[in-house]
Parts: structure tokens; C-alpha cells; sequence
């Protein structure tokens, strides 16, 4: 028997992915005009999804493409989008609105390169965003059994599901593709005898894109 449900999609292509720059919470501005259509698709599929098994709730943190990618969903299940603070994405600190490059360059890296070190001056270390993440998506597990919840989230936060529901250390999740807009879907599964088990029903799923490279 299926019980709860987590699906996840990670937000739209956003400006400062187009422009290789942090986009921490002081400087992203928000989804581009593809990333709308990428959203606007990915809605459109969850919503024959929601009408044969109906979502119960959208999530979205309060970072501007995380918010607009979540409004796209919401409003296209005709839900109210409820907005988690805590999985708003990493913190940058100081590498917030400079070029990824140049922050990589001085990390030799990218932040999960050296997962339990700040990036940046002020900045989570990989491993302590992974790590808090998964608590939050635990509450909420708690939270929302037995319902059918959907997250507009950053790759960050995927990984970090996978981290609980896997009950894998962070450090080794590095090795997972997370595309803009893509879905992952992750079932409660609960047998005669009261054993449950979380089973990944599909990871990085983007089908729902192809049209556009058709188009």
C-alpha cells in the first residue's frame, strides 16, 4: 500500500544559472522566460497527474525562483503555495551574486568539493545544508502523512531527500544529475505486516520537456 508521497521538482532555469553567478538570497532575480515554459510544462504534466491522484500540498522556499516556479505549480493545481523558510537553498555568504568561477577558483572547488568547509566567508558547508535539509523534510514527513506533496526546490534539497530517504552519509551525494525542471518522485510503501519502505520512483525525470526541442 502506498502511503505518503514526496515528488520534487527543482526550479526553472533561472537568470544567475544563465549568467554563472551565485544567486543567494540577496541576488537572484528570478526565472528566465525559459524556465517559465519549463515550469509551464512540468505543471502541465503534475496536473493530469492531480487528476487522477490528487496533490494535497505545494512547497516552495522563499527565493525568487524557487517562488515563482512554485506559484507555476500552485496555480496551475489550483493549490495555495506554502512557502518553508528553512528550504530556501544554501547560504553563500560573501559568494553571494559573484561569478561561480571565480568562487570555485578560491575554494578549488565547488562546495561540495570540501564538503564540511564555508565556500565563503559566512557561507553553509555542503554537508551542513544536506544535513538540515533532510531534518526539515523529515518534520514535514511527520508532518503530512499519508498526503501527496509537492516541492518547488534546488538540486541542494533532491540530494537532501535522497540523503534521508536513502539513509545515506551527504558526503556522498555528489554523484546525482538534477536538471531545471526536472521530477523526482519518492513513494511510502507499506505492507500487510506495518513494514515501510521509501522506493524512488523516478529521478531527474524531464520527459515532459522533449516538446521544447521540438518546438
Amino acid at each position: 500500500m502506498i502511503s505518503t508521497e514526496l515528488i520534487l521538482t527543482r526550479h526553472g532555469e533561472a537568470h544567475c544559472n544563465v549568467d554563472g553567478v551565485v544567486g543567494g538570497p540577496r541576488t537572484c532575480t528570478g526565472l528566465t522566460d525559459l524556465g517559465r515554459q519549463q515550469m509551464a510544462l512540468t505543471a502541465a504534466r503534475l496536473l493530469a497527474q492531480h487528476e487522477a491522484e490528487p496533490f494535497t500540498h505545494v512547497y516552495a522556499g522563499p527565493r525568487r525562483r524557487l517562488r515563482e516556479s512554485g506559484l507555476i505549480l500552485a496555480d496551475a493545481l489550483d493549490l495555495p503555495l506554502l512557502i518553508s523558510n528553512p528550504l530556501d537553498g544554501p547560504v553563500h555568504g560573501e559568494a553571494d551574486g559573484k561569478p561561480w568561477h571565480e568562487v570555485k577558483t578560491a575554494f578549488r572547488g565547488g562546495p561540495h568539493a570540501h564538503p564540511d568547509q564555508p565556500w565563503a566567508p559566512g557561507s553553509d558547508t555542503w554537508n551542513g545544508y544536506l544535513k538540515m535539509a533532510s531534518a526539515v523534510l523529515a518534520d514535514l514527513i511527520r508532518h503530512h502523512e499519508g498526503d501527496r506533496v509537492l516541492f518547488a526546490a534546488h538540486g541542494e534539497t533532491v540530494l537532501a531527500a535522497h540523503t534521508l530517504l536513502l539513509d545515506l552519509r551527504p558526503g556522498l551525494m555528489t554523484g546525482f544529475t538534477i536538471d531545471h525542471a526536472s521530477i523526482t518522485h519518492w513513494q511510502l510503501h507499506r505492507n500487510r505486516f506495518g513494514d515501510e519502505r521509501w522506493m524512488l520512483l523516478r529521478h531527474n525525470d524531464t520527459a515532459h520537456l522533449t516538446t521544447m526541442a521540438t518546438s
